[in-house]
């Protein structure tokens, strides 16, 4: 879990206006987040097939949210990407 400092600092480099906390851009920086966090966690602890399977799920939700910046508004995407330093 994030800590609260921890995402809004990832909302605030990705937010469009100040009220935004779910569009999509919003979305993929908190799961980035997440997911470096588990990765780190599960480096430590590595028979954790319960929080690799949550890993798995977030990964899949974060493509799916860049699959759509992708198709609906691809300049977003690649800054998006860029900034995170996803693929893509």
């Amino acid at each position: 879990m994030l800590k609260t400092k921890e995402k809004s600092k990832a909302i605030e480099g990705f937010r469009t206006h100040d009220k935004d906390t779910g569009s999509s851009a919003v979305q993929v920086a908190i799961l980035t987040e997440q997911i470096s966090q588990l990765t780190a966690h599960l480096k430590k602890n590595p028979k954790d097939n319960h929080s690799r399977r949550g890993l798995l799920g977030m990964v899949a939700k974060r493509k799916r949210l860049m699959d759509y910046l992708a198709k609906h508004e691809p300049k977003k995407h690649a800054s998006v990407a860029k900034k995170l330093g996803l693929k893509k």
